[in-house]
């Protein structure tokens, strides 16, 4: 398998974007993210991976995304997770201000590839850049990805292990077999808002009555207020460090 980032690998970048991915149709709604992901190959290349089989050239089988932002000395990491990440990378970047800690943002899988270990390479990767890039901490606001109940919080689920000791979620184990700690629950990590069409449209579900409305790979309910026309998602996530030895 070659990885590299896309600063060294500029070729790659339609590939880059062509990736078949498994995210549900709602993940791809955050504003937030819509902003980066419109930007991050003219920005960020260098925190950016490309996997290529070289039985595949010119395809990629696994990406991950990641970005550098500042996080002032003493404060805790922020509870607004994934978007607060992007949001101070941004902000980074428009002032000048010199990042001192490195945030995971995405490890992607091909369908076809997904089970076959390329996303614990891709972690070890992206660690291994993010120490070369002169960074003593990758954290990472990690989207649990087993059978979680939406209803069950995720201060529980998260803390939640099995008879070894390990996460009972698997995306979470990876990580923390990868030697990363799980530091605290980015209650507000991801917020995703929408009209109640829109949300139908992108779940197949009715969003006509006000209330909670359950969404399959949804991690909590989607708060829907049919009297306003609108609905919003909520996301919480999980806050893991993983140390690199730079």
């Amino acid at each position: 398998m070659r990885i590299a980032t896309l600063a060294e690998r500029p070729d790659l970048e339609d590939a880059l974007w062509n990736m078949p991915t498994a995210w549900p149709e709602f993940m791809l709604h955050d504003p937030i993210s819509n902003l980066y992901y419109g930007l991050c190959t003219r920005l960020w290349p260098e925190y950016i991976l490309v996997a290529e089989d070289p039985a595949e050239p010119g395809r990629i089988v696994a990406k991950g995304h990641s970005v550098p932002f500042v996080l002032p000395v003493g404060d805790e990491l922020p509870l607004d997770g994934w978007d607060g990440a992007l949001r101070r990378a941004m902000r980074a970047k428009a002032v000048g201000d010199t990042p001192n800690i490195v945030s995971a943002i995405e490890i992607s899988v091909r369908p076809d590839r997904q089970g076959t270990g390329l996303s614990a390479l891709m972690l070890a990767a992206m660690r291994d850049n993010t120490a070369r890039l002169g960074f003593a901490d990758l954290v990472a606001p990690v989207r649990p990805n087993g059978a979680k109940d939406p209803l069950e919080p995720m201060t529980e689920y998260a803390y939640r292990t099995r008879d070894d000791g390990l996460p009972v979620d698997p995306w979470l184990r990876v990580h923390v077999r990868a030697g990363g700690m799980i530091e605290k629950i980015a209650t507000r990590s991801m917020v995703i808002p929408g009209t109640c069409a829109e949300w139908a449209e992108w779940t197949g579900l009715p969003f006509d009555k006000t209330g909670p409305v359950l969404v399959p790979r949804a991690l909590t309910p989607v708060h829907n207020d049919a009297e306003h026309d609108w609905a919003v998602y909520v996301e919480p996530n999980v806050w893991i460090r993983h140390r690199t030895g730079a």
